[in-house]
């Protein structure tokens, strides 16, 4: 059903259904309950972003790397859940440098992954670096974005030069 179809059928409802329908929404979706508990309570963006960066954390642990499964797609969803809360620029940039931050780390300690996880760790490295340029915090994320080079330095498959090269495109 198109956005269209939908305001139409809408419109049909009184204010008391709409309110029952967002009610039943509420009850049936975590999804919803989130943004609506979000929307009237945003103070808790710090306690919101911490519980969407401890799903990439259990994905890259790196303090028990038995127990990571390295699944980008997870943690990726993870951050798109986030973003759909429409938090902070801030708080979002910090999710989504969390991800590669990780990846790195968990590299670093670990010794030498897939070439298809040094690109998925590249993409959301770069991914997040343009998101910070775009909201001028290119300079309240530097100290992380440079441990992310640090980490890489080592690894290979050429991933510690396009790390590097990332970097120094935004800094």
């Amino acid at each position: 059903m198109s956005k269209p179809a939908l305001k139409k059928e809408l419109s049909k409802l009184t204010k008391e259904q709409l309110v029952d329908h967002i009610l039943d929404l509420y009850d049936k979706n975590n999804s919803v309950k989130e943004f609506y508990n979000f929307y009237l309570n945003p103070k808790d963006e710090q306690e919101l972003a911490k519980k969407y960066k401890k799903i990439i954390r259990k994905e890259f642990n790196v303090e028990n790397p038995i127990k990571s499964t390295e699944k980008f797609s997870v943690a990726k969803r993870a951050i798109s859940d986030f973003k759909n809360l429409q938090p902070s620029p801030e708080s979002l940039a910090d999710v989504m440098l969390y991800l590669p931050e990780s990846a790195c780390e968990l590299t670093a300690l670990y010794g030498d992954f897939s070439e298809q996880f040094y690109n998925s760790a590249y993409n959301n490295y770069r991914a997040a670096l343009g998101f910070l340029a775009k909201h001028g915090l290119l300079d309240n994320f530097k100290v992380r974005a440079e441990q992310c080079v640090n980490w890489a330095s080592n690894c290979g498959y050429g991933f510690a030069d396009d790390i590097a090269d990332a970097f120094y495109e935004y800094y």
